[in-house]
């Protein structure tokens, strides 16, 4: 009642009278709800005038309902990070300091010249024994003619040495036929030495017949001791010859070692590979003239590829040869790789830098050193191509195996 007086004055007195109780009520239940009034349409970004009643908001429920799913999403992601950590990542040892390697070759020049042709271009792979880079030959292909002439001389006179040691045999043979001869004449000549002087004794021979029987027995001795000498410088001679010919195949065993090291630098014009590689850092043209040991090009081997990973101190407590690694590549994040770790370096990585630090001397400051891991890579993906030297990877090291 009091709304209606408010709202209609002394008016509701004299219309009260004319109307019943129910009617009254049923005024007074209308008046007291609040009244409906439409929005006013504004344009975007116009501020809402002063005493402007607003249209009241809807879709709470929805924002609550989206809160709640963020939070339900939260709390999951969390629960499995945890049960993720626990039963897996927290036996993971992982490091980004890790590269692609292998054990490449720099082919270098073995003898100097000029170089006439090069076979191969950069990225080409090749095979071993395939031919790399050509060099003028001219010069070695003479130094091998020189060569194998001297040996073939030296051969010859080994032949000559080797005939006259052949006929001393015949002479040494001789001076013993000669010896045996005067030995002969030498017994004859004594006897009829003794013959003589017998009969001289006997006045039956005359002294001139003994003086000649006498020289004929000292002729006779003295053709022994020829025959003897004769003999003898036979076989010095035999023996001077057969050390002739020994220094001759001497010499000819050096002139020999000439000729294949003048045909082996022949061979070395011809610079082929070593192995199946990559060739790379191309570093030679035709008509470049090098030297000896001269950088002409590099060969990778992909097919031997290896990670090279630098973990810090502190983890390799837990690392062991043989454990299982998940390799991740930059270059091909959608192909994992499992490796096998093979071995450790033996010294921390500044130990083997150009100057090595001295923690003797001066202020210290302790700081985290990291050891090279080599990581062993599948033959197959090795075989691939796929991994080339100096490639960052992400490594992880499975420890749990071993527990």
């Amino acid at each position: 009642m009091s709304i209606l007086t408010e709202r209609f004055g002394h008016r509701w007195a004299s219309m009260t009278e004319q109307l019943t109780k129910e009617e009254i009520e049923r005024l007074t239940a209308e008046t007291s709800r609040p009244l409906a009034i439409p929005p006013v349409p504004r344009a975007d970004g116009e501020v809402p005038k002063t005493g402007e009643v607003l249209p009241p908001k809807t879709g709470g429920g929805r924002k609550r309902l989206i809160l709640l799913l963020v939070l339900l999403a939260i709390a999951g992601g969390a629960g499995y990070k945890g049960y993720d950590w626990y039963t897996r990542t927290r036996f993971l040892v992982s490091t980004d300091d890790a590269y692609v390697k292998a054990d490449m070759a720099v082919i270098a020049a073995k003898v100097s010249g000029y170089i006439t042709s090069v076979s191969v271009i950069d990225n080409q792979p090749v095979k071993a024994d395939d031919l790399l880079v050509s060099i003028d030959n001219g010069d070695y292909k003479l130094a091998v003619d020189a060569a194998r002439r001297k040996v073939e001389t030296q051969t010859s006179t080994i032949e000559r040495i080797a005939a006259q040691v052949a006929a001393q045999g015949p002479m040494i043979e001789q001076a013993q036929a000669q010896l045996a001869s005067a030995n002969a004449d030498s017994i004859r000549a004594v006897a009829e030495f003794e013959r003589a002087n017998n009969l001289l004794r006997t006045f039956n021979a005359t002294p001139q017949r003994v003086e000649q029987a006498r020289a004929d027995r000292d002729r006779a001795a003295a053709a022994v001791a020829s025959a003897r000498a004769a003999i003898s410088g036979a076989t010095a001679t035999l023996a001077v010859l057969q050390a002739q010919k020994a220094e001759a195949e001497s010499t000819r065993a050096e002139l020999q070692t000439a000729l294949d090291r003048a045909a082996r630098d022949l061979s070395f014009t011809e610079v082929r590979a070593a192995f199946d590689g990559v060739v790379g850092n191309k570093a030679v043209q035709p008509g470049q003239y090098v030297q000896t040991g001269t950088r002409l090009l590099a060969l990778v081997p992909l097919d031997s590829a290896y990670v090279e990973a630098n973990f810090k101190e502190t983890q390799l407590g837990a690392l062991k040869p043989g454990q299982r690694v998940s390799i991740s590549v930059d270059a091909y994040s959608d192909k994992p790789i499992e490796g096998r770790v093979e071995s450790f370096a033996p010294a921390s990585g500044s130990q083997f830098s150009l100057l090595p630090p001295e923690n003797a001397t001066g202020n210290f400051t302790k700081i985290v050193q990291r050891v090279p891991v080599r990581i062993k890579v599948p033959p197959e993906i090795a075989r691939a191509g796929l991994l080339r030297p100096g490639l960052s990877v992400v490594v992880e090291v499975h420890t749990r195996d071993d527990k």
